[in-house]
């Protein structure tokens, strides 16, 4: 069962999205990486297709903003407010937007990698790695 289906029969409005996925990473990028040039981008393979294959949330294993990190940004995302939603990924083009999305729990992204999740004003994201447990999963504020 895919995150969409598990999202789903609980009940919560979502509503498929693929085409926002580029609009979303970039906008995304803009919100939570803004304070960095891109000589800084480069330096943590922000968008390279070396070593480290170019994962946006290098801004937080490379310690370039603040963040919590493992149990404290699941409690973070927990309480957050979720009245409307965006999911997206990294390496996929799926994106739902959820709407009453209060409901989601960390066992809906158990098998779920390199996904993010915004509100729908981008003032908060969180983000579980393909490697969380080593990185993350990661929440922020987006700076004022």
């Amino acid at each position: 069962m895919d995150l969409y289906d598990r999202l789903t029969a609980r009940h919560m409005k979502v509503t498929e999205m693929p085409e926002w996925s580029n609009y979303l990473l970039k906008k995304w990028e803009e919100t939570f990486v803004s304070h960095l040039n891109d000589e800084e981008k480069e330096s943590i393979f922000l968008h390279s297709d070396r070593y480290s294959c170019g994962f946006l949330w290098h801004v937080f294993s490379y310690e370039r903003t603040d963040r919590f990190v493992g149990e404290k940004a699941k409690q973070y995302f927990q309480k957050q407010s979720k009245k409307e939603c965006f999911v997206f990924y990294q390496l996929k083009d799926d994106v739902l937007l959820l709407k009453n999305a209060s409901g989601i729990r960390m066992e809906d992204l158990l098998d779920e990698e390199d996904v993010y999740i915004v509100d729908k004003e981008f003032t908060w994201t969180y983000v579980q790695t393909h490697d969380s447990g080593e990185f993350g999963p990661y929440f922020t504020h987006k700076s004022s």
